[in-house]
C-alpha cells in the first residue's frame, strides 16, 4: 500500500493541484481538525472537494479522528509542549482511537493526507503514515512537497 501526504500551507493552489495530479492519488484524506477556517484559503472543506472533483477527478474525504484534540494541537502551538511531547501525546492519542482498526485500509490505498504544515517534519500526518506503516507492515510513505 502507498500513503501520500500534502501539506497546503507556502504553496500556491496552482503547485499545490499539480502536485497532486502528478501523483497516483485517488483521494485526499483530510486529516485536519479545522478545515472550514478562512485561513486555510483554497483548502476549505467545501471548496477543497470541488476543487478536487473538477481540476483532479478526486474524491475528498474528512477524518477529524486522525487529528489532534483541540487541547493537545493549542498546547503545541502555544509552546507548552515541545514537539517531542506533541508527538508522543498524538502517538498515543491515536492507540486509544486504534485508527489501524476502526479506519478500513481502502480509505488510505491510493489516499493522499492533507494537513496544513508545509513540510512534514513536525506535522501529525507523518505521524499517522508511520503509525499505520507500524501497525500495517506493507506501507510506502510519500510526502508531496
Amino acid at each position: 500500500m502507498k500513503i501520500l501526504t500534502i501539506g497546503f500551507t507556502k504553496k500556491s493552489a496552482r503547485r499545490f493541484f499539480e502536485l497532486l495530479q502528478a501523483s497516483d492519488a485517488k483521494r485526499v484524506v483530510d486529516v485536519r481538525l479545522n478545515n472550514v477556517s478562512q485561513l486555510a484559503g483554497f483548502t476549505k472543506r467545501d471548496d477543497l472537494s470541488y476543487f478536487l472533483h473538477e481540476i483532479c477527478g478526486m474524491e475528498y474525504t474528512h477524518l477529524p479522528e486522525l487529528a489532534p484534540t483541540q487541547d493537545l494541537l493549542s498546547n503545541y502551538r502555544k509552546k507548552q509542549i515541545s514537539w517531542e511531547a506533541y508527538e508522543t501525546l498524538f502517538v498515543d492519542l491515536m492507540r486509544q482511537r486504534r485508527i489501524e482498526r476502526t479506519i478500513s485500509p481502502e480509505v488510505f490505498n491510493g489516499g493522499c493526507l492533507l494537513c496544513s504544515e508545509h513540510r512534514p517534519h513536525h506535522c501529525h500526518r507523518r505521524l499517522v503514515a508511520e503509525y499505520l506503516k507500524h501497525h500495517w507492515g506493507d506501507v510506502e510513505i510519500t510526502h508531496l512537497l
